[in-house]
């Protein structure tokens, strides 16, 4: 359950959630096109990269 206040309406939560703050939208954009197409790592690097940094969140992988 979120900890803020999701507003009201169509589609799904995430969405209604970056209705907050859209410019924020933007520049997870932009971060998420840097990690992913503009990398130097492998799939494969990257996939364990981002299983450590769950790991370390205490995420379950």
């Amino acid at each position: 359950m979120a900890k803020i206040n999701i507003p009201e309406g169509e589609g799904m939560e995430a969405k209604r959630i970056w209705q907050l703050a859209p410019h924020l939208g933007a520049a997870m954009g932009a971060m998420g096109e840097a990690v992913y197409a503009q990398t130097s790592l492998s799939v494969r690097e990257r996939e364990v990269a981002r299983m450590r940094v769950a790991q370390l969140n205490e995420c379950h992988v």
